[in-house]
């Protein structure tokens, strides 16, 4: 059973990875983050949503696929899936090898697990924020 991360420091790993500061996001317990593309109503509602139907692994299902970011001047990865909005965070000592296959079987069983507990631990809500002119 995986621990789950300091929320303090997922907060502020995604802080980081996001380039957008105008993004919404929702971050579940064990490094999952849900960017919200069109924040509406109730964020963490919205993102609980997403990730319940986009976060459970189904093998040989495109919910079993992942890719890895290399993320240059942060610890750790970034796991991708089969939705472009979902992404987890894999921290530099979590996978069992530094290769992109053990960071993405890492990633994707912290999504799976995200996706069936679905316990947000933050939401990041810019959605009243202007754009600058």
């Amino acid at each position: 059973m995986m621990l789950a991360m300091n929320t303090e420091i997922l907060v502020d790993a995604w802080k980081r990875l996001l380039t957008d500061p105008r993004k919404s996001w929702v971050l579940f317990e064990h490094g999952t983050c849900v960017v919200l593309t069109s924040p509406d109503g109730d964020l963490a509602e919205q993102a609980t949503k997403i990730l319940g139907e986009f976060g459970p692994v189904h093998a040989g299902s495109p919910a079993g696929d992942f890719g890895v970011i290399n993320v240059k001047g942060a610890d750790g990865w970034v796991v991708t899936g089969h939705h472009q909005d979902v992404l987890t965070y894999v921290g530099p000592d979590e996978p069992s090898g530094q290769e992109d296959f053990a960071v993405g079987l890492c990633g994707r069983s912290k999504r799976h697990q995200d996706g069936t507990e679905l316990r947000v631990v933050h939401v990041e809500d810019k959605h009243g924020l202007s754009d600058p002119a």
